[in-house]
């Protein structure tokens, strides 16, 4: 009898460690991909089909805009229960598509559990995109957004020039972890200097103000945020869609008290000048 109990207990504790060591790697693949711009839901999804991969089950997950919630139960107690705080950062597509490759590769069994942490490190130290590439498509993006909103051939070229010093400041501001909020300030003070300065120098060609400053501010625009935030309330994931939405919108109220500013003191120089 004492050597029977002695087994069940091994065996709990075998089973209560497998479950562990599962749901630990669900809860890492799952901070990588929120924090990389991944939507709620599919974050969620993860999870699940990496506990039904190895067997694990009574789950709940609960996962916010910038926070993970993850509690099992083998049937007769809690086994595990982990709170994670996802900061929010910057946007990395490659990385969210990398961990729903492994997480396929997972739900059909190419990959084990130890194999699946390695290739998860390997994912989140992936580079991002060659800085200069991102420049360049910074300003290509911006040209091609003031071409479709009318601009003429001259202020798509000026466009590419802003676009592209933009975003090299962007990079900088990455890699010195500059706050958010004054890099959309400065930035939207940036491109109306530009916008300023294109319209007063004298060039011999006819450019607008009002389309010099709409392509250049492209590069700011926190595109994949607002419509992950429409996608999360769709899916009536409405408090992280809602955090998700505000942080958005005050990304565009950011950039329009630069450039509201920066318009207002040329605007009271000039009248200076004037008078």
């Amino acid at each position: 009898m004492l050597k029977e109990k002695e087994r069940t207990e091994i065996h709990v504790q075998d089973t209560s460690d497998k479950m562990s060591k599962v749901l630990e790697f669900a809860m890492e693949a799952s901070r990588v991909l929120l924090c990389n711009g991944a939507e709620i839901f599919r974050v969620e999804e993860t999870v699940e089909h990496i506990c039904r991969r190895f067997d694990i089950k009574g789950v709940d997950t609960f996962v916010l805009s910038n926070g993970i919630f993850i509690t099992a139960h083998d049937g007769t107690k809690e086994v595990f229960a982990r709170v994670k705080h996802v900061p929010m950062r910057g946007i990395n597509l490659g990385i969210v598509t990398e961990v729903n490759n492994l997480s396929r590769e997972i739900s059909s069994g190419k990959v084990d559990l130890d194999e699946a942490w390695m290739i998860l490190k390997k994912i989140e130290k992936m580079p991002p995109n060659n800085n200069w590439f991102r420049i360049i498509a910074s300003g290509v993006g911006s040209a091609t957004f003031a071409y479709l909103l009318g601009a003429n051939f001259w202020e798509c070229m000026l466009t590419v020039l802003s676009g592209m010093l933009l975003f090299a400041g962007v990079i900088f501001a990455e890699k010195h972890n500059i706050s958010k909020i004054l890099v959309n300030l400065l930035g939207g003070a940036f491109i109306t200097i530009l916008a300023l300065i294109y319209c007063n120098i004298g060039l011999p060609f006819v450019l607008r103000q009002d389309k010099l400053l709409v392509g250049s501010i492209l590069p700011l625009v926190p595109g994949v945020a607002f419509t992950n935030s429409i996608r999360d309330i769709a899916r009536s994931d409405f408090l992280s869609g809602t955090v998700k939405m505000i942080d958005a919108l005050l990304v565009f109220v950011y950039i329009a008290i630069g450039v509201g500013t920066v318009l207002a003191g040329f605007d009271g120089l000039r009248g200076g000048m004037l008078q």
